[in-house]
């Protein structure tokens, strides 16, 4: 199972887009950058929010993948036990004859 990541957030994982955004929004006169800031948190808040989704997502395909690799040779093992069993159970009604 997956170990759990921190809830930090680093700032490498941040778009540059969105730090430039912010960089640009501080240079704004105060009333404006009052009104912007909080609207860019919130774009870095779904981005954030996005990009663990999509990890999450990532993970869940991963491991569904594994599972059905596991499935697909317990399957054949299943099979190749079957036939044997088969083959052995012929065997003994000949023998029977």
């Amino acid at each position: 199972m997956a170990q759990p990541k921190s809830p930090e957030w680093r700032k490498d994982q941040i778009p540059t887009e969105l730090i430039q955004l912010t960089k640009d929004i501080e240079q704004l006169p105060l009333h404006i950058r009052q009104k912007l800031l909080p609207l860019c948190e919130r774009l870095h808040h779904y981005n954030r929010l996005h990009s663990r989704l999509l990890k999450i997502a990532q993970e869940a395909v991963d491991q569904l993948q594994l599972d059905a690799k596991y499935m697909m040779f317990d399957l054949e093992a299943t099979r190749r036990e079957r036939d044997e069993l088969l083959r052995e159970l012929r065997g003994l009604d000949e023998e029977v004859q």
